[in-house]
Parts: structure tokens; C-alpha cells; sequence
């Protein structure tokens, strides 16, 4: 293998995992940060691992010119984007490879970033190849009859699953963030929320198309970590992860690999089946779009078992570190204890063959990652700012902590949680040889976490670890 010098697109925890995985692989890489980052854990690991001359101080993240432009001073083959940012912009991942000097990107094609980037697209690309998506129009709606048609199929829909009370979706197509939705609980009042709402689109969007989807309740989130070879040749995938655990805001706070334990909890549907098919129907997508690096198939199931598709993260995730402390790869000496899918997607980025099949792949025990962060989940998830000026942990063979937060163990200054960016201090990853054992492991690392601090202020720093132990006695209960 060739050697390679990646730059790390990206900030915090994740660059530092970037940063590891090209040292383990051999591989050499330049940072980036900004001024508010300064004491971020990142730079120090740079520096420590690579020397000064392996960091580049930059204005923003979000400068694609910027970023590009440190990746010629550094000399850099390939552009590592993490998660976030340039992550899934098809425009920046075309703009690396097909520039006056290529780079390679670390991640799918940007073809497969645009086209699975896009929720109607990919739903309608599902479809296709007959993966079960969220009942509803996989394309925007703009006459109001064939609307009303599609509204009572779903309705009617509703009623043979047995729900009482059904709900429909209309929705902008060209919306995002919440802004253009309405729920409709009958058929009467839907040619006036449709109107209302293509109005909204036209106006604002202008595009009046609106989509409609049956509104599912209480489902579990579930999403396939997938991986491919450049090609689209080859695909396996690492497992499922349950994901709902969430804020207000549907933001994770835990992630829990398997998605669900049939072994020791009972659902009111054949859970382990349910696992088996949305694998399946994920690996087999993959291979019919040629997907060809790292990816996540995100699935939600109803109470009574039925899955849909709803997306597909053309990138690494935040949680990948728990579908892979759960795998083990055949052969693999380095994968004794864990797959590194961040190495794993870097090798691949760069061209080299999966190397090993689904039957290659094997489970083990449980693993649960906690998202800790500076917030309030009493005051519905309120981000909070300050600075953090103790913080450690209890070194544990079955724990990982990833943090950018220095731990003050080096007579380090207070740590100012950077107001430019979310105030994510750290992922823990705890593992367990069963379900019981794991959640005692990450109620006994939650107890034990020393975590203090100030807001701006000057009181006492709010964070959500009592909230995440709270939610550990019932995750993957449905």
C-alpha cells in the first residue's frame, strides 16, 4: 500500500480518531483548527503525533478554499471530511477529485453523495429494489387530487394495521429543519392543510411541491453500519445499532449495538428477524448502487415489527465506534478486540480490497456509546456554555472515552467550551459480554465520571450525564 498524507477536514474527537487511524495504518496527515479550538484535544494530539509543522491554523472549517489550500502546503494526497461539514456535500467531494491537482476522498463517489443524499431520491431508489420505505409519495406532489388519492391510501392503510387514529404528513419538499410540516388526522381537513402548505412552498421554497408520508408513532430508530470496496464490487455489514435514545430535537445521546436483544429482552414481534432483514435489504441496496466506501442505512420500526428505510449517511457517523467495538473480522489480529471502521473506511478510501466476506464477520457481547454534552435535558436539551474544570474517568478495560476536553491531568488551564459549534465534550463507549453486563458497566462508568465546571454565569455547569444514566436501565426496550 502506497503511502499516503490525509487531510483531516474536521475538528475534536473525530479528527483525533482520523488522526489514530492514519498512525496505525501508516499513514502520515496535517490538521486543521481554528482559533477558538486552540486548547481542542486535537491539536495537541497533532502536534504530539505529527509535530507543529503537521498543523494549520485556519479561519473556518466551513472554507472550502481554505481547506483545499492547506491540503497543497501540506503536500496532501487524499481529504478526510469526518462527520459534519463537508461530510455530505457532493459539490466539495466532486470539487476534491476532479480539481487541477486530485485529491482523493475519503468517502463514497460524489456521485452516490448526491444521489443518496437526496431522502426522495433515495427512497425512490429503494423502492426499486424492493426495500420497504415509509408508506407515502417518493416524489413531489403538485396536483391536489392525485394528493388526495395518495392520502386516502394511506389512511386506509392505517386502519388495516390496526391504528386507531391514523395521521398523514404533508410536508415541502423543499423544506427542511421542521419549517413546512403539518400532521392531518382525517381526510376532511387535508385539501386545506395540502393548499396551505404548497402555498408555504411557493412562497417561500419556490417549489410548491409537497410531499405525503404516513406519520409513524413510537418507533425504535435503527440504522446498518455498511461497509464497500471502491467498485461497488464487495459489501458487508457490521451489525446493526438502536439509536432511540434521543432529545428533543431527535439528537442521539445513546446508541446501542445490537439493535435490539432478543436473547434477553421479549418484544411483541420477531425481533431477530426484523435484524436479519433490514441487514439484508441494506448490503443488498448497497451493492445495486455500486455503494463504495463507508455508510449507514437508517431504518425505523413500528410497534408491531415493521421496518422502513428512511435514509442512507453517505459518511462515517458518530457512532461507529460501537457497531465496531461489537465485530470481530476474521484473521484479523487487529480486529481481536474491535474493528476501527474509521481505518477500515480509510483503507478502502484509498483503493484497497475489503479483503474478507460477511461470513468473515462475527458478533459479540454489547456495546453502548453515551454522548455526553454540555446541556440541560430538564430545560429541553439547552446547550450550555462554560468552561469545564475537572474532568476524568476511571481507566476500565472495557471503556473507550473519546474527547477533545482535556482531562487537567497535565496541569492544563479550565477548558472554554467553544461557542461556535455544539457543545459535544466527549463519547464513551462501554462493551459487555450481555445486555445486563454492559449497562451495569455504563452505570458504574457514569457514577464514577468526575465532571465539573461553570457556566458563563457562574454556576454550576449542566450537563446530561444524570440523564443518560436515568435512560440506561431501559435501552432497547420497546
Amino acid at each position: 500500500m502506497s503511502r499516503h498524507t490525509l487531510l483531516i477536514a474536521n475538528r475534536g474527537e473525530i479528527a483525533m480518531r482520523i488522526l489514530r487511524a492514519c498512525v496505525a495504518l501508516g499513514h502520515d496527515f496535517a490538521c486543521v483548527y481554528t482559533q477558538a479550538d486552540d486548547q481542542s484535544g486535537h491539536v495537541r494530539l497533532a502536534r504530539e503525533l505529527g509535530g507543529p509543522e503537521r498543523l494549520f491554523r485556519i479561519s473556518s472549517y466551513q472554507d472550502p478554499s481554505e481547506i483545499l489550500a492547506v491540503a497543497d502546503a501540506a503536500q496532501a494526497t487524499a481529504v478526510h471530511p469526518g462527520y459534519g461539514f463537508f461530510a455530505e456535500d457532493f459539490r466539495f467531494a466532486r470539487r476534491v477529485v476532479q480539481r487541477q491537482r486530485p485529491l482523493i476522498f475519503i468517502g463514497p463517489s460524489w456521485t452516490l453523495v448526491r444521489d443518496l443524499g437526496d431522502k426522495i431520491n433515495t427512497k425512490r431508489i429503494a423502492r426499486a429494489h424492493s426495500v420497504p420505505t415509509i408508506p407515502g409519495s417518493d416524489r413531489p406532489i403538485y396536483d391536489e387530487m392525485e394528493a388526495v388519492e395518495l392520502a386516502q391510501t394511506i389512511f386506509a392503510f392505517q386502519q388495516d394495521q390496526g391504528i386507531a387514529e391514523g395521521c398523514v404528513l404533508v410536508k415541502a419538499s423543499a423544506g427542511g429543519g421542521g419549517m413546512g410540516i403539518e400532521e392531518v388526522y382525517n381526510l376532511d381537513t387535508f385539501r386545506s392543510v395540502y393548499r396551505r402548505i404548497r402555498n408555504y412552498a411557493k412562497r417561500n421554497l419556490s417549489d410548491e411541491g409537497v410531499l405525503i408520508e404516513q406519520r409513524i408513532f413510537d418507533f425504535n430508530h435503527l440504522e446498518v453500519q455498511v461497509l464497500a470496496e471502491r467498485g461497488g464490487r464487495n459489501a458487508v455489514h457490521l451489525g446493526t445499532r438502536n439509536c432511540s435514545v434521543q432529545s428533543l430535537g431527535r439528537q442521539k445521546r445513546i446508541e446501542v449495538a445490537p439493535g435490539f436483544d432478543p436473547a434477553s429482552l421479549t418484544y411483541a414481534f420477531d425481533a431477530a428477524g426484523v435484524l436479519s432483514a433490514i441487514t439484508r435489504h441494506s448490503v443488498n441496496m448497497a451493492l445495486e448502487v455500486g455503494y463504495d466506501n463507508v455508510g449507514t442505512w437508517e431504518w425505523i420500526v413500528t410497534p408491531r415489527g415493521e421496518p422502513f428505510l428512511m435514509e442512507v449517511n453517505t459518511r462515517i457517523q458518530v457512532e461507529n465506534g460501537v457497531s465496531g467495538v461489537t465485530s470481530r473480522i476474521k484473521g484479523r489480529t487487529d480486529c481481536a478486540h474491535g474493528v476501527d471502521v474509521i481505518a477500515e473506511q480509510i483503507r478502502l478510501g484509498l483503493g484497497e480490497p475489503l479483503g474478507y466476506t460477511q461470513q468473515d464477520v462475527s458478533f459479540t457481547g454489547v456495546g453502548i456509546e453515551y454522548r455526553i454534552l454540555a446541556e440541560d435535558p430538564a430545560d429541553r436539551f439547552t446547550p450550555c456554555l462554560g468552561r469545564i474544570e475537572a474532568f476524568g474517568w476511571r481507566s476500565e478495560p472495557w471503556l473507550q472515552v473519546f474527547t477533545q476536553v482535556p482531562t487537567m491531568a497535565l496541569g492544563d488551564q479550565p477548558y472554554e467550551i467553544p461557542m461556535d459549534f455544539d457543545p459535544n465534550l466527549a463519547l464513551a463507549i462501554v462493551w459487555g459480554e450481555s445486555l445486563d453486563e454492559a449497562r451495569a458497566r455504563g452505570a458504574e462508568f457514569l457514577n464514577g465520571l468526575v465532571l465539573e465546571g461553570t457556566d458563563t454565569r457562574g454556576e454550576p455547569l449542566r450537563t446530561n450525564v444524570a440523564f443518560l444514566l436515568n435512560r440506561t436501565q431501559t435501552i432497547l426496550h420497546f
